[in-house]
């Protein structure tokens, strides 16, 4: 008996990319047929109820170059990507229906928009489709780490200790074969405009920090420059609190947020470099900050929705406000505190902001003016080329004091600005 032909649909979320990646690799090896899935979720570009956007310009354009450079990558393999401008629940049935898919694959979410959406997915489709999930955004395999997810602990340190001691990273996945050319569709699927979200097409800052461009060629191109050609990685313990220019960290966050660069391939490189060149303390640093990136994965694993709630994880009451006219003098750089406010023209303007910087102005905003931290991490959400819904959360849970921090910690703004900003070139840079 001849076997069934396979044909596989890939629904890519925050997995942009084709190497160092589950779902290609497997479908790769068992389907005849492959074809990728791409959904502009229309309700990631509307406006919150706070007044912005969910999704500012400056991560749309970074999303649509990364989709323009996966396009280019699949077509090379032959495989198509087909991209959808309206949602996957709509979306995937219709073309598992016409494209006779028998296999669906996508990366495993678990946040609360991003599992609804699975949900709907999955009772659209036929019970006859075969669904692979996987978890594939990781350093540390959710299957590899020591705990359970429920035994997750509180304290970075001894997540950290125990991953280092007990688990290994997994190897990256070989590169996919070529399909032949029939696995390619006749019809070729634009990729919407910033236009199409209601942007006007604008030029980033000659000042900014994060001048580079979305997708994985991109990302390739920053980790050769960065470990490779100038060798920063060797100094990166030391530049990394950093406010001017495109140096002082690595950046790798933001095609790390959208899956375009996997964190074992970041992890290998690294260890590669650390054989061939040179093993210090700010080669480990990078490891280490890969590192925290998982924790806050496995935080919102263990606590589910509650990283999104007023008391965080912690059930910690504080008598929070909610005072629009508070929250855009923060928006827009108008309070008592220069460092906070050169930080948030920056962010406004660029769509970027140091790690020195969120932990500053997210300390101001909960601890000073005593906002509702939701809604300074809604803000960053909007913003931010490098949002990941962990991570942002986390840090935002962490700083506010419901999250993670043992400490509680209140940031001295006026000391933090003299320690990292003494000559005031980073807020001469920003506040005109």
């Amino acid at each position: 008996m001849q076997n069934e032909k396979k044909s596989a649909l890939i629904w890519l979320r925050n997995d942009l990319r084709i190497k160092d990646h589950f779902g290609f690799y497997n479908a790769a090896r068992n389907c005849d047929k492959i074809f990728a899935y791409f959904s502009f979720e229309p309700d990631k570009f509307e406006d919150t109820k706070w007044g912005f956007k969910k999704t500012e310009k400056f991560r749309t354009l970074f999303l649509i170059q990364t989709l323009k450079c996966l396009k280019d990558e699949l077509k090379k393999k032959n495989i198509t990507l087909i991209v959808d401008i309206n949602s996957a629940t709509v979306g995937i049935p219709k073309f598992i229906d016409s494209l006779k898919i028998t296999d669906l694959f996508y990366q495993y979410e678990w946040t609360k928009e991003e599992s609804n959406l699975s949900d709907s997915v999955k009772k659209a489709i036929s019970k006859k489709i075969k669904i692979h999930t996987y978890y594939d955004q990781f350093l540390y395999h959710p299957k590899d780490i020591s705990y359970e997810l429920d035994t997750i602990p509180e304290v970075f340190t001894i997540f950290r200790k125990s991953c280092e001691k007990n688990t290994l990273v997994r190897k990256v996945f070989p590169e996919i074969t070529t399909f032949p050319s029939t696995n390619l569709l006749d019809e070729e699927f634009t990729i919407p405009r910033l236009e199409d979200f209601g942007f006007s097409e604008f030029y980033p800052s000659p000042f900014s920090a994060f001048p580079f461009s979305g997708g994985s060629k991109e990302g390739y191109n920053r980790i050769k420059y960065y470990l490779w050609d100038t060798k920063k990685i060797s100094t990166y313990k030391e530049t990394r609190n950093g406010l001017v220019g495109i140096d002082y960290s690595s950046k790798f966050s933001a095609w790390l947020s959208n899956g375009s660069l996997s964190a074992r391939e970041i992890y290998w490189q690294v260890k590669d470099y650390e054989k061939k060149v040179k093993k210090n303390q700010s080669t480990y640093w990078m490891i280490f900050e890969l590192i925290w990136r998982d924790y806050f994965k496995y935080v919102s694993l263990k606590h589910g929705n509650n990283i999104f709630m007023l008391d965080g994880i912690l059930k910690k009451r504080y008598d929070w406000k909610s005072n629009h006219k508070i929250l855009m003098s923060w928006i827009n750089g108008d309070t008592i505190e220069p460092f906070v406010n050169a930080n948030m023209i920056e962010l406004k303007k660029t769509g970027w902001m140091s790690n020195r910087g969120r932990q500053n102005t997210a300390s101001f905003f909960s601890k000073h003016l005593f906002m509702d931290w939701r809604i300074g991490a809604a803000y960053f959400e909007s913003q931010l080329i490098d949002y990941d819904v962990h991570s942002n959360y986390g840090n935002w849970m962490y700083v506010s004091g419901v999250g993670n921090d043992p400490r509680d910690r209140k940031f001295d703004i006026s000391w933090q600005s003299e320690k990292y900003d003494p000559q005031k070139k980073f807020q001469k840079l920003w506040i005109k």
